[in-house]
């Protein structure tokens, strides 16, 4: 059965437009720029033609593609109304392709324009770049500057022939996307901090130096996990230190703080959020309360779950913990 509706059919031709591009698909809502697919949109968007067929005989979507997937890092130049911002007010700028030229003179290079280019709904422009195949490169909001965004791993962006506002995406330069100048791969290449996770939680921590260890060691092993392990990694930390809490050896709030402040060094990163962060944590602290715990070295046996049948260390570090604060 074929699409009924000329708009059906337009967007389908989009659709697969891109494929012949070699790009990864996957269907968008029509009125917001997010994909229609509820979770794990980026791995289910595809190349594969009846694939795509059968999601818009659904709807008539607006066509998303997956810029990591696709290889791709694309470089969002907005447009609108508004002041720049004190750090560019001096610069005689008013949208995105105008902070962009700023930084290629600043960096004594030509302005990037000379490839794959699609004009908004609302009168800005997505340069598509090849993506650097040695190296990831990740979404950006403002890092390059006032009014530019960047989509790359963890990213979409809706691809031309979509329609939003009631506007369409159209191709105003058709080429296939240049290789990402090594000037801007270097403004975007993720900076990645020293570990030193839940820095500032820590210094709040008034319990001994055993519990503290614990809980930079947990953060350090939730900092360092690779995607695709940090959910799992996030849980395993959050119910390990869960039972410290339970054990009356650590408080919760400093528990989930600490393992909120480590998790930031991955959100937004490969399509990880702040929701899945908190919900690894909650749930991880809720396992590990089934099985309160202290420090084998310091109970000598393990804790009860009665604060009142609790071993005296473990009362001792309660003690301690109130006394302090």
């Amino acid at each position: 059965m074929a699409p009924t509706t000329g708009r059906s059919e337009r967007l389908l031709r989009a659709a697969l437009d891109a494929v012949e591009r070699g790009w990864y698909v996957m269907p968008m809502h029509v009125r917001r720029k997010v994909p229609s697919l509820r979770s794990n949109w980026e791995n289910v968007a595809t190349r594969d033609p009846d694939a795509i067929w059968t999601w818009w005989q659904t709807a008539p979507f607006n066509v998303g593609i997956a810029t990591g997937r696709s290889g791709l890092v694309v470089i969002d130049l907005d447009t609108g109304p508004g002041e720049p911002p004190p750090d560019w007010a001096g610069e005689d700028v008013s949208d995105g392709r105008d902070v962009l030229e700023v930084l290629a003179e600043r960096a004594g290079q030509p302005v990037p324009l000379d490839t794959f280019t699609v004009a908004t709904a609302r009168g800005g422009r997505h340069l598509y770049f090849a993506a650097p195949q040695d190296e990831k490169l990740y979404n950006t909001t403002g890092k390059l500057g006032w009014r530019i965004d960047t989509r790359a791993h963890g990213g979409c962006v809706v691809g031309p022939g979509s329609v939003v506002y009631g506007r369409r995406y159209r191709i105003t330069r058709d080429r296939p996307p240049a290789q990402l100048p090594t000037w801007l791969l270097e403004k975007l290449r993720p900076q990645i901090p020293a570990v030193r996770p839940a820095t500032h939680a820590l210094e709040g921590l008034r319990a001994d130096a055993y519990v503290r260890s614990a809980v930079r060691g947990e953060c350090e092993r939730v900092v360092r996990a690779a995607e695709g392990t940090r959910n799992n990694t996030l849980f395993a930390a959050a119910a390990r230190l869960g039972g410290l809490v339970a054990g009356g050896a650590l408080p919760e709030a400093q528990a989930r703080h600490a393992l909120q402040e480590a998790s930031q060094r991955h959100v937004g990163v490969g399509g990880f959020t702040v929701e899945e962060a908190m919900k690894a944590i909650e749930s991880g602290l809720r396992r590990g309360a089934k099985t309160p715990r202290l420090p084998a070295a310091r109970t000598g046996s393990a804790s009860t779950t009665s604060s009142r049948g609790l071993a005296p260390s473990v009362r001792n570090v309660q003690a301690g913990l109130h006394r302090s604060t």
